[in-house]
């Protein structure tokens, strides 16, 4: 499977434990494989004003919301390929264009000295971060991925993530992965990705579990506990 740069989809969360997801994985076998990179570890680098604008907006719930990360798969090099995204979500669609970059371009973008492949997408970022300049990079994020997709290639996905950890100091993505917990050991983030809906067989399981939806924002939720501590 080859990286995908445009996503238009439904993504649903859910907060389970490792019980239900070792539950789950069974009955996922008949219809989902897991991807070529099995379980690995993701890094982002989100951006945000110096007031933090964007994501305090995004807790507020809006309908329509923005941000912009840098992602990479695994800690970065100078030379590795990291992807630099802009994610939307209107009325519960997300909406993200990405443009892969070596890592030593990546500031040389955002301050408009580089050019990519794609023209459409840079316009689109690039009209993101003059609005909203000047941004900077806000917090690490990193956790362990396992992720699966159906056998039709029909674009139906799920994802586990667990082993969140975030950061606010040595904020670059060619550090360690490492940083401060976010959920307890054994607590997962589930997310369905699906263009058009939740198939019969997932919908029977999940309910059989009593597992629920569950607005999860990583980002969002470290962030607040920055702002207990600070009070």
């Amino acid at each position: 499977m080859g990286f995908q740069n445009i996503f238009e989809r439904y993504e649903i969360k859910y907060l389970i434990t490792q019980r239900q997801m070792e539950t789950l994985l069974p009955i996922m076998a008949e219809y989902m494989k897991g991807d070529q990179y099995g379980r690995s570890t993701i890094c982002n680098l989100y951006y945000d004003t110096p007031t933090h604008l964007l994501i305090r907006r995004s807790l507020e719930k809006p309908v329509y919301k923005e941000k912009l990360r840098i992602r990479s798969y695994g800690p970065a090099t100078p030379d590795s390929t990291v992807f630099v995204e802009l994610k939307k979500k209107y009325n519960a669609i997300v909406y993200k264009r990405r443009i892969p970059l070596p890592c030593s371009q990546v500031d040389e973008f955002l301050e408009r000295k580089a050019k990519t492949k794609d023209p459409q997408i840079q316009r689109e970022i690039r009209y993101f971060i003059d609005y909203y300049k000047p941004l900077e990079p806000a917090m690490y994020l990193c956790y362990d991925r396992e992720a699966f997709y159906a056998k039709d290639d029909s674009g139906f996905r799920i994802t586990f993530d667990d082993n969140i950890r975030w950061r606010e100091n040595d904020l670059t993505l060619c550090g360690p992965a490492e940083g401060e917990r976010l959920l307890p050991e054994g607590r997962i983030v589930m997310e369905v990705k699906t263009a058009l809906g939740i198939p019969l067989w997932l919908s029977e399981a999940l309910t059989r579990e009593r597992i629920y939806k569950t607005p999860f924002s990583k980002y969002g939720n470290a962030y607040r506990i920055t702002q207990q501590r600070s009070k």
